[in-house]
């Protein structure tokens, strides 16, 4: 059975980082890509991250560009996103998914992944 179980989300004060980890079960997803999407209370699902098998393609949000990082560790078979100068509207529900497609090019759309998490919220006070 596939399982990704999400850690690290917590509470901070603006301008605070945290460090996401996103840990794959049941399977390796050497060759999958990997993303990070959130949704705000009231909002849609949003893309936040994504990479791609081997870690030298990544893509970001606008919103998070030069402020968040996504990386993996092949060994750990885990996906993190580390979160600096966080920001009040960075406040959401932070899940991590897998994508077949996005092995090759890190995918930004919802619909491209395949397993997803169950979340880890993130909550930033100002």
């Amino acid at each position: 059975q596939v399982q990704l179980v999400e850690s690290g989300g917590g509470s901070v004060q603006a301008g605070g980082s945290l460090r996401l980890s996103c840990a794959a079960s049941g399977r390796t997803f050497s060759s999958y890509g990997m993303g990070w999407f959130r949704q705000a209370p009231g909002k849609e699902l949003e893309f936040v991250a994504a990479i791609n098998w081997g870690g030298a393609r990544t893509a970001y949000a606008d919103s998070v560009k030069g402020r968040f990082t996504i990386s993996r560790d092949h060994a750990k078979n885990t996906v993190y996103l580390q979160m600096n100068s966080l920001k009040p509207e960075d406040t959401a529900v932070y899940y991590c998914a897998t994508s077949r497609r996005g092995g090759l090019v890190p995918q930004s759309t919802e619909s491209t992944y395949d397993y997803w998490g169950q979340g880890t919220q993130v909550t930033v006070s100002s």
